[in-house]
C-alpha cells in the first residue's frame, strides 16, 4: 500500500474517532447554541473569558483606548466587561491583520509523497522553529514515510493570481522525528535549502505557546492549508470555536481533505490547534454518511462525506506531550528552538550555537511578562524602581573586543526603560536580533563581545526620578506626565503633533469628556485622548507611547538630563576609528546629539536609526544641531520604520531632512511594532549594518 492510500485510510479512521468525540460532546454543543441564541456572544466560562482578555491586553491586541470605550458606558460585572473587550477584538482588526496573516501563510507547506515517479499531495504542515515542521501522524506516520516525502513551500498563487514556483525541501527524520497517534501529530526536522539556511530563516516560523487564553468559544479561527492538494488557501469566513474538549477542539470552518496538518490560528495569528480531521455526520451505528443521507463507502470519495464540523488537537496539549517524551540532549535543544512559551527547555548553556538561529523571543511574550530590550510594553512603565546609589554606580556599558572589524567599531545605542538591567544581557539580545537578520541576508554573524554597548539607562532613570509626576485617580488608567513645566510643555507638544499627523479628530485633542467619564486628574486627562487615538491607530499600548514620549520630552527640555546621558555614553564609546552606529527609539535622539560631540579622530561611517521620533518638528528643532541637519560625519544613513510604530510617526525622514537618509518601511509583528529585535531581524536592516563591518 502506498503512502497516499495509507494516509487516506488513516484519515477515515481519525474522522470516525472525531465523530465519536463530537457525539459525546453533543450536550456541551447544545448548551453553547442555547446561550448564543440568548444573545451571549462568547458562551465560555468566566475563567476562560478572564484568561483570554488578559492575554489580549498583555499583547496589546486590543488598544487600551478601545478597551476603555467598550466598558465605560455603564457599570459592568467582570464577565460582561470581558465580553465587551472580546467583542471589540472580534469586530475590528488593525491593518496589520493581513500582512501578519501573509507572513504566517509562508510558514505553511504542502507535503507530497513520491510514488511511481510522481509527487502526490498527502497533507499540510507548518514550521514551528527554524528547522522543525509539525503535521499529522496520519500524514507522516513514521520516519520512513518522512524520508519518502518533501515539503513544498510557496505552493501558492502570487498577488497577480498566477502560480508561484514552489521550493521543495526534504525532511531529515534522523535529526528528529516524534509522533503520537492519539493526538495525531508528528514533528520532524526539515533539511536546509540549497543556500544552506534553515527553512525558518527563509519562510519564518510560528512561535507556539502552552499557555491558556488563546481562544474562547464563539471566537473566530483561521485555517491555512492545501485542501485536496490544491495550492495554498485560507479559510477566514464563517468560522468559530464550538466546543473545547480536554485534548481537542471543534470549530466551524471550511476545510477539505488535504487540510490535514494545517495550523489553526486565532485572529492574532497565534496557533491554537493542529487541524487533523473534519467531523462527519454518522448514523446510530457510527457509520459515516454522505450528503444525501446514505451510508458512505470508500468508493464514494471523501468529498461526498457530509462534514458537519472540524476537529483539531489543542496545541497546548501537544506541547505538554512533547515535554513528557524521553529525548536526547540534542533533540531537546532542537525543541527548545520553538521558544520559551512552549515549556520545552534546552539542556545546553545559554547562548549555545544550536539555539542562536531561533533568536530571542521578546520577553513581553514570556510568562513572567518582563519587558524586552526595546523599551516597549506596559510593564516597562509600571515596574520602575527608585534608583539607589548602588544601582547608579553600576557599569555604564560594555566595551567591545579590539580588532574584530579592523579599525571599525559596531556601536549600539539603546532607548528608554533599561534601568536596572544588565548591559551585557542587553548586548546579547541586540546581537541575537541582528544575527537573525544577518542570516536572512546571507552575511556573517557577529559575536556579542565584538559590539560596543554604552548604557545610560540607570543614569537617565536617576536623573528623571526627582522630576516625575504621575497623578492617577484610584482604580483608573493613567499616563505619566513630566514633572517640570518645560518638559510638560514639550511632552504635550509632541503628543499634539503626533495625533495631528495621524489625523486625530478634534475630540481627541481635548480630553474633557474623558476626564469626566473616567474621573482622571485633569493634567492626565488633557493628554489621554491623544494617547488613546495613537494607541488605537497603532500596535502599541497607551502607557508605552506615553512613557517613551515623556522621556524624549524630558531629555530634550532639561539640559542637566541631556548632559548626564551624553557624558555617560561618551565614557564607553571608542574615541577613534570608524563607527557603524545603530540607534533605537530615544537612542536615535541621543545618538544625533552625540554625533556633535565625537572626538576629532572618530568618523561615523554608517548610521542606522530604527523606531525613531526624529521626524517630528517638536523633536528636530530641539536637537543640538538646531534642526534637521544631517551630521557631516555620516556619509551613509538608513532609517527603518514600521507604519504601526507611533514613536516613528514622523517617518519617513527623507522629505524633512536635507540630504536625508534612505528610508525603509518594514512590517513588524503586531504586538512588537517598536521592538528592537523585530527591527534588526529584517534582512534589509541587517544588511545595511553587516555590509559596513568589512573593508
Amino acid at each position: 500500500m502506498g503512502l497516499t492510500d495509507r494516509a487516506r485510510g488513516e484519515r477515515v479512521r481519525q474522522a470516525a474517532a472525531a465523530a465519536a468525540r463530537y457525539g459525546e460532546s453533543r450536550e456541551d454543543r447544545r448548551e453553547t447554541e442555547r446561550r448564543q441564541d440568548a444573545g451571549i456572544e462568547f458562551p465560555d466560562s468566566p475563567e476562560a473569558l478572564a484568561a483570554r482578555t488578559a492575554r489580549l491586553l498583555e499583547r496589546q491586541a486590543v488598544p487600551p483606548a478601545m478597551m476603555v470605550e467598550a466598558v465605560r458606558s455603564e457599570p459592568l460585572a467582570a464577565p460582561d466587561a470581558f465580553e465587551r473587550i472580546l467583542g471589540a477584538s472580534k469586530e475590528l482588526q488593525a491593518w496589520s491583520f493581513l500582512p501578519r496573516g501573509a507572513r504566517a501563510a509562508r510558514t505553511v507547506a504542502r507535503i507530497s509523497a513520491g510514488e511511481n515517479g510522481r509527487e502526490l499531495p498527502v497533507g499540510t504542515g507548518f514550521l514551528v522553529s527554524p528547522c522543525l515542521l509539525m503535521t499529522n501522524h496520519h500524514v507522516l506516520p513514521d520516519a520512513g514515510a518522512a524520508r519518502s516525502c518533501v515539503a513544498e513551500f510557496d505552493a501558492q498563487v502570487t498577488v497577480d493570481n498566477t502560480p508561484q514556483a514552489p521550493v521543495w525541501l526534504e525532511f531529515d527524520p534522523d535529526a528528529l522525528f516524534v509522533a503520537d497517534e492519539r493526538l495525531d501529530y508528528a514533528l520532524v526536522a526539515v533539511s536546509p535549502g540549497p543556500d544552506g539556511k534553515p527553512p525558518g530563516e527563509t519562510f519564518g516560523w510560528n512561535r507556539l505557546s502552552a499557555q491558556l487564553g488563546k481562544l474562547v468559544i464563539g471566537e473566530p479561527v483561521n485555517v491555512i492549508g492545501h485542501p485536496m492538494g490544491r495550492l495554498k488557501e485560507i479559510a477566514v469566513r464563517d468560522n468559530a470555536l464550538q466546543v473545547r474538549l480536554d485534548d481537542f477542539i471543534h470549530y466551524r470552518t471550511d476545510t477539505e481533505p488535504g487540510n490535514s496538518g494545517s495550523p489553526v490560528f486565532n485572529d492574532q495569528w497565534e496557533v491554537v490547534a493542529l487541524h487533523h480531521s473534519g467531523v462527519p455526520r454518522t448514523d446510530d451505528q457510527g457509520r459515516l454518511l454522505r450528503r444525501d443521507g446514505q451510508v458512505w463507502g470508500r468508493g464514494d470519495g471523501e468529498d461526498a462525506v457530509d462534514w458537519v464540523s472540524n476537529e483539531g488537537a489543542r496545541i497546548s496539549v501537544v506541547l505538554k506531550h512533547l515535554a513528557s517524551l524521553p529525548l536526547t540532549p540534542e533533540q531537546q535543544d532542537m525543541l527548545a528552538g520553538m521558544g520559551p512559551e512552549t515549556g520545552l527547555t534546552s539542556v545546553q548553556p545559554a547562548g549555545a550555537t544550536a539555539n542562536i538561529l531561533a533568536g530571542p523571543v521578546p520577553a513581553t511574550t514570556a510568562v513572567t511578562g518582563v519587558p524586552s530590550a526595546d523599551d516597549s510594553g506596559p510593564a516597562a512603565a509600571l515596574t520602575r524602581r527608585p534608583p539607589t546609589e548602588a544601582v547608579v554606580k553600576r557599569p555604564r556599558g560594555v566595551r567591545a573586543r579590539d580588532g574584530a572589524f579592523g579599525a571599525r567599531h559596531l556601536v549600539f545605542l539603546h532607548g528608554r526603560a533599561q534601568q536596572d538591567k544588565d548591559p551585557e544581557a542587553l548586548r546579547r539580545e541586540w546581537a541575537a536580533g541582528l544575527n537573525m537578520g544577518l542570516v536572512r541576508a546571507g552575511l556573517p554573524t557577529v559575536a556579542p563581545a565584538d559590539v560596543c554597548f554604552p548604557f545610560y539607562g540607570d543614569r537617565l532613570a536617576h536623573a528623571l526620578d526627582a522630576r516625575e509626576s504621575v497623578s492617577p485617580a484610584a482604580g483608573t488608567p493613567t499616563a505619566p506626565v513630566p514633572g517640570s513645566p518645560g518638559a510638560r510643555a514639550v511632552y504635550e507638544e509632541i503628543l499634539g503633533e503626533a495625533a495631528a499627523r495621524w489625523y486625530a479628530p478634534p475630540g481627541a485633542q481635548e480630553g474633557v469628556e474623558t476626564a469626566e467619564g473616567l474621573g482622571l486628574d485633569p493634567l492626565v486627562a488633557a493628554v489621554w485622548r491623544r494617547l488613546g487615538w495613537l494607541a488605537a491607530r497603532s500596535d502599541i499600548d497607551t502607557w508605552t507611547i506615553s512613557w517613551i514620549f515623556r522621556d524624549v520630552a524630558a531629555y530634550l527640555d532639561d539640559r542637566d538630563v541631556r548632559e548626564e546621558v551624553l557624558s555617560c555614553v561618551l565614557e564607553t564609546v571608542p574615541s577613534e576609528g570608524e563607527w557603524v552606529f545603530v540607534t533605537h527609539s530615544l537612542g536615535t535622539v541621543v545618538g544625533m546629539d552625540l554625533l556633535t560631540r565625537l572626538p576629532a579622530d572618530v568618523r561615523a561611517l554608517h548610521l542606522t536609526t530604527v523606531g525613531s521620533p526624529l521626524g517630528m518638528d517638536s523633536v528636530q528643532r530641539r536637537l543640538l544641531s538646531g534642526g534637521p541637519r544631517r551630521p557631516g560625519r555620516v556619509p551613509d544613513w538608513l532609517n527603518a520604520w514600521c507604519p504601526t510604530d507611533p514613536i516613528a510617526i514622523g517617518c519617513p525622514l527623507g522629505d524633512d531632512w536635507p540630504d536625508g537618509p534612505a528610508d525603509l518601511a518594514v512590517v513588524n509583528a503586531r504586538d512588537r511594532a517598536h521592538d528592537i529585535v523585530e527591527y534588526l531581524a529584517h534582512a534589509e536592516v541587517a544588511r545595511s549594518i553587516g555590509d559596513r563591518l568589512t573593508v
